[in-house]
């Protein structure tokens, strides 16, 4: 990695992980009152199937950080949410229906990026690239979220498209006053996006425009084998 004033951390761990769960835990409290107790009950369930990014300053402050979940014994916590209320629909069945290998899908479960720190959307795009480079290197074709309408809104201005969960709509989840139940394939929405828009392509994709922020060289997640273990238990 080259020396810049920010750097992109694909699987943090110690001080770094440390540095991303705090930088998620501030943001969704600011935003929809998530408190660390929510948090917890929410995603506690999940933690060996759990992997972050962390977009750090030097001194190890997060200004940006995002939590994916894999398949695993406690399952995807999308699909298991949209059987709850408001949706009451059967998250399998309808990811299923939709086409998604769910064995081969990342749950992309928060995007947190502090506000006023003058960089949100180069740190927005440096966790997007991340997530998309990791799942290709990790043999991920497809992600399931809940999304916020806003967060939605900045895919789409990327060109990059994702489908609603059939049998879901918008609706209130989390303290967000509007999200939706989405999937997406990644191969495809790449494809896309280098048609639609060959400056996101080359931003999200390839990472071309993410001045100032030193890259991984290493993709793979390198825990994967916890939530593998655990599956053939």
């Amino acid at each position: 990695m080259t020396a810049a004033p920010l750097r992109l951390v694909f699987d943090p761990t110690g001080d770094d992980l440390e540095a991303a769960r705090k930088c998620e835990a501030d943001v969704f409290l600011q935003a929809y009152g998530n408190t660390p107790e929510e948090f917890v009950l929410e995603y506690g369930p999940y933690d060996e199937q759990t992997g972050f990014l962390a977009v750090l300053e030097g001194d190890g402050h997060a200004v940006a950080a995002a939590r994916f979940i894999a398949p695993g014994p406690a399952g995807l916590k999308t699909l298991n949410d949209v059987s709850r209320p408001p949706w009451h629909v059967d998250g399998e069945r309808s990811a299923r229906s939709a086409g998604v290998d769910i064995d081969r899908t990342w749950d992309i479960a928060t995007i947190a990026v502090r506000k006023g720190e003058g960089r949100g959307g180069l740190c927005a795009a440096a966790l997007y690239h991340g997530l998309t480079r990791g799942a290709i290197a990790n043999e991920i074709d497809f992600t399931v979220m809940i999304m916020d309408s806003h967060a939605r809104r900045l895919l789409s201005s990327l060109s990059m498209q994702t489908q609603v969960l059939p049998g879901t709509s918008t609706a209130e989840y989390l303290g967000s006053p509007s999200s939706t139940p989405l999937w997406g394939h990644v191969h495809r929405a790449m494809e896309q996006q280098r048609h639609e828009s060959l400056d996101a392509y080359r931003l999200i994709y390839q990472g071309i425009g993410l001045d100032g922020i030193a890259l991984p060289t290493d993709w793979v997640w390198h825990r994967r084998g916890i939530a593998e273990a655990s599956a053939m238990r």
